[in-house]
């Protein structure tokens, strides 16, 4: 069985899973649902943030699929039970977030845009939503409107520190240790809840350990140097003065307002100069808000009920 369940967390319904090939031979895992609420409101492409897998979204997927939508999501390359590259599967590795675009546009073009009704929506968190902003000139004409959550636009410590991270992580590429986890990075996949950064929740914390220890070869520990100067890369082209006002696509930013890993103010910043953007915290949220306590998912589902389908 390609889709795994543990208690408190069954596979939603009329789930079909598969895996399908990129162009350049990374190897996908995904799953597509149907709308089980009516009237029927199109599909949602569900973007994953790094680390994560199919299985840590049933719980937002079975409420897409009340809410009228068909949903479909997938494993980035290099996590979950999508191919890794060679070496230690345990290192979140990549060499350019283009095989992460290429992922997107594989999943697009033989799932979403072939079997499943429009319009089309995106719902993207953290690195998922960084994909979607560097790939905005090309998704304008597939999605209608996206929702971001917790977007990774810019690190934490953003400024001089966010800038040693990159140019250091070039430099290591540059001796031949991209492959190595970043400094301070480990293998750990079930990290203790005291420790989290992701939520305050605890039930929804342990339910994905619990998946995890059921289904070890899921997880993913800490970036490689590679990963972090490819995320570098775009991170700093979301900088530039021009990229704001070329983002063309309708979306919405949904930050976390005790994010203790990537910066809203950078998502806040960006939103700014953007011609179709808002911006919305939730104050008191960690970083990921659709694993949160149920106090900050209510104001996440209300700012994207209101936005999503939305109306011409």
């Amino acid at each position: 069985m390609l889709l795994i369940e543990v208690p408190g967390n069954p596979v939603p319904q009329g789930a079909v899973a598969g895996m399908i090939d990129t162009p350049d031979g990374a190897r996908l895992r995904y799953a597509r649902f149907p709308a089980t609420g009516s009237p029927l409101k199109g599909t949602v492409t569900l973007l994953q943030g790094r680390a994560e897998f199919i299985e840590k979204y049933f719980e937002v997927i079975g409420e897409l699929q009340a809410r009228g939508f068909h949903v479909v999501t997938f494993d980035w390359r290099g996590q979950g039970g999508s191919s890794r590259h060679g070496g230690n599967a345990l290192r979140g590795h990549v060499r350019d977030f283009a095989e992460f675009r290429r992922d997107l546009d594989t999943i697009l073009k033989q799932i979403v845009l072939a079997e499943c009704p429009g319009p089309h929506f995106a719902l993207a968190h953290s690195t998922g939503g960084a994909v979607l902003l560097s790939d905005t000139a090309r998704l304008r004409t597939r999605f209608s409107r996206a929702v971001l959550s917790s977007p990774l636009i810019g690190l934490l410590d953003t400024g001089w520190r966010e800038m040693l991270a990159f140019q250091a992580a070039r430099w290591l590429c540059r001796l031949g240790l991209g492959r190595m986890f970043i400094p301070g990075g480990n293998a750990l996949l079930t990290p203790d809840y005291a420790d989290n950064r992701q939520t305050s929740d605890q039930t929804r914390f342990l339910r994905m350990n619990a998946v995890v220890n059921r289904r070890p070869e899921l997880g993913v520990g800490s970036p490689t140097n590679a990963w972090l100067a490819a995320a570098g890369d775009t991170l700093l082209s979301f900088r530039e003065i021009d990229f704001g006002p070329s983002v063309h696509l309708p979306m919405l930013m949904i930050a976390s307002g005790a994010d203790r890993i990537v910066s809203t103010r950078a998502s806040e910043e960006l939103a700014t100069r953007m011609v179709a953007a808002g911006f919305v915290v939730v104050p008191g949220a960690r970083h990921e808000i659709l694993m949160e306590a149920d106090v900050y998912r209510d104001q996440f589902w209300a700012a994207f009920d209101a936005f999503i389908p939305g109306s011409d």
